[in-house]
């Protein structure tokens, strides 16, 4: 009893020591719990689809051909969950849906429903609703299906690639590199075509969404409305527009007239194109779109390396709550990270945009299905083979649950005349949001080129003219006089805290994709804080050394240069994203850094590497890395030295 009372009376004291003393900045997991569903010995979940079923089960299809329904999926009580071996036998099934009873899946070459008659949890009707053809090739993945409110199924087709030109994307049949329409009793429509890989469908207010992956004539992921007859930038599919039903009437040989296809021979073999460094006027997709209004750019473009590698499904939060503070917003998979994104999309001039924020990492796989329990928990279907991954482990299925706690984070970013305003989940520390030095940001755009991927273009640092401050502290306007329509505005607000804590930002970056600049008024400049605490303490450091001193400068010695530690060049590492597919000694989406200094390059040819890249060099990795030019000259030969002391 005196034990238990002893510690009643520790807790107390321990509670009433001011925050201030010792106040650690929460994490990821403080405020999202990542639980991993165990599966039974024998199966394996490599989940290419998942879907809720209206008596709190989930179904579950695997890209070996199966699908499970699992009862107590959330282990409730300390229950395990029930597998029950629905269905089997379906080819690599990307996708699944469940609508009046029935459970639909799309296999690589049809969309299949999967009947159970006799209410016994097996299904005993495979019935095709619509197939399409195949080549036989690999990478003839299909995903979906999605459902509009007319009962209309989509389904979107990835494009194969070429036998001697193994990088670039074709439509070897009608169809791949399109997202077409099936109607419930089977009749298809081709909607739209300019697909790569495109993994992630999402209906969002019956609007169709889907994502796609850097790669060729790709600069980085991103998010494209799909509207009926749009053509979203890969050419592939633009082979079949001449066939009768097609909605899209650009042509191939339209389209490379503007934009260089660099198919090209060399020695009697075809010449993989690789990013040019320093070109004078690369074409952009905005640019093309004016010669070609049938273009489609992304409503949020998502930097390769910082948001993903792989995107995949698009899921939007109608919990009403029950999964936190972001009620009615986005959120993306990505199956190269392991992790999960939150997109807060609006639409301005009648073009979706919006901003995109890291949400949560540390899953065990490659996330690539989610879908929403029914006690507001995203159940998160993994999978790595083929495609590789971050995390320990090759499938598997895990759910993210709210804990309540609700973290300091840019709940929404819109667009203004003049620049932006963010509202937060709490209020912000008003007197550090009033400090023009609490934010940072530039803007950039990619490369429309046949090249794997883009770096980012025309950068410019954006010039922040003035912040103001709503007097709830949970708002803040952010005057920016170099907007620039349709590019990427990346906005840094690593100084803010939160009024209550002084907890910096969860996630301190968004990035904006800003199709179009919003009519309206702007703020006048005397409404505004112009207030840099930097340029006080300039005027105080110039005080402490206007006084001379007659004290003799010590000799300086010169140092023996020495390659940088871990320590000292983490920054960089996390600054150029190249944590995001590389780690020290850990195979993730990259090779190790130890396995490159085991290549026993020169610092130089590390430098080169980086700048253009050479995938055949490293065969067994599935996704070839992307140019880096923007990396600073100086920066590459620090990150150079580092890796070379893990040989």
């Amino acid at each position: 009893m005196l034990k238990h009372i002893s510690i009643l009376i520790l807790g107390l004291l321990l509670f009433q020591i001011p925050s201030s003393w010792a106040q650690v900045a929460p994490e990821e997991g403080d405020f999202y719990r990542i639980t991993t569903v165990p599966v039974p010995e024998g199966i394996h979940l490599e989940v290419g689809g998942i879907t809720s079923l209206p008596d709190g089960s989930m179904a579950v299809c695997t890209r070996r051909g199966d699908v499970w329904i699992i009862e107590n999926p959330t282990i409730e009580g300390g229950t395990q969950p029930v597998f029950r071996h629905f269905a089997m036998g379906l080819h690599e099934p990307l996708g699944l849906l469940y609508h009046n009873g029935d459970l639909y899946a799309a296999q690589r070459g049809e969309l299949t429903r999967l009947q159970d008659i006799n209410g016994d949890r097996i299904a005993e009707n495979y019935q095709t609703v619509y197939a399409w053809p195949l080549s036989g090739h690999y990478h003839e993945y299909s995903f979906g299906p999605k459902m509009d409110s007319e009962g209309n199924f989509y389904v979107s087709c990835n494009v194969a690639f070429g036998d001697e030109e193994w990088w670039r994307g074709e439509s070897r049949v009608p169809w791949r590199g399109w997202t077409i329409r099936i109607s419930p009793d089977g009749e298809m429509t081709p909607w739209a075509t300019g697909m790569r890989s495109p993994a992630g469908l999402g209906m969002i207010d019956d609007e169709l969404f889907y994502t796609d992956n850097q790669g060729d004539w790709m600069g980085s992921g991103g998010i494209w409305h799909v509207k009926k007859g749009a053509f979203t930038g890969h050419p592939a599919g633009l082979r079949w527009t001449d066939m009768d039903n097609s909605p899209v009437s650009l042509s191939m040989d339209e389209l490379y007239a503007k934009a260089d296809p660099r198919q090209f021979r060399k020695a009697g073999r075809y010449v993989k194109p690789e990013n040019i460094m320093e070109e004078k006027n690369p074409n952009t997709l905005y640019q093309l779109k004016k010669s070609f209004p049938e273009i489609q750019l992304p409503a949020v473009w998502l930097p390769h390396g910082v948001l993903g590698i792989s995107n995949s499904e698009i899921i939007r939060d109608e919990s009403g709550g029950g999964f936190g503070p972001f009620a009615g917003q986005i959120f993306v998979g990505d199956q190269g990270q392991s992790k999960v994104m939150r997109i807060d999309l609006e639409k301005v001039n009648g073009e979706w945009q919006g901003a995109a924020f890291d949400f949560r990492q540390g899953f065990q796989s490659g996330v690539m299905r989610m879908a929403f329990g029914s006690q507001a928990d995203l159940f998160v279907g993994e999978t790595n083979r083929g495609w590789g991954s971050a995390g320990t482990k090759n499938s598997g299925l895990e759910y993210m649950s709210w804990t309540g706690r609700t973290p300091f984070e840019m709940k929404h970013v819109k667009a203004m005349p003049d620049g932006f305003e963010i509202e937060f989940t709490l209020p912000v520390d008003k007197k550090i949001a009033n400090d023009l030095d609490s934010y940072t940001g530039r803007s950039y755009l990619y490369k429309y080129h046949p090249v794997y991927g883009s770096p980012p273009i025309e950068d410019q640092e954006l010039k922040i003219k003035g912040v103001k401050v709503s007097e709830d502290g949970m708002k803040v306007r952010i005057v920016v006089e170099n907007l620039r329509q349709y590019f990427l505005h990346e906005i840094f607000a690593e100084g803010l805290r939160d009024a209550n804590n002084s907890w910096p930002l969860l996630h301190s970056k968004a990035y904006y994709t800003l199709n179009a600049i919003p009519e309206g008024k702007k703020l006048p400049i005397e409404t505004l804080s112009t207030y840099r605490s930097s340029v006080e303490k300039a005027k105080l450091e110039k005080k402490k050394t206007s006084y001379k001193t007659t004290r003799k400068k010590p000799v300086q010695v010169s140092k023996v240069s020495k390659a940088p530690t871990y320590k000292e060049i983490e920054a960089l590492l996390v600054k150029h994203t190249c944590t995001a597919c590389h780690k020290a000694k850990q195979r993730v989406v990259g090779p190790s850094f130890a396995a490159i200094a085991n290549r026993k390059y020169s610092a130089e040819k590390i430098v080169q590497l980086i700048y253009n890249p050479q995938p055949k060099n490293w065969p067994e990795y599935a996704t070839p890395m992307a140019a880096m030019p923007q990396v600073p000259r100086k920066d590459a030969m620090k990150i150079a030295a580092w890796i070379n002391t893990l040989n």
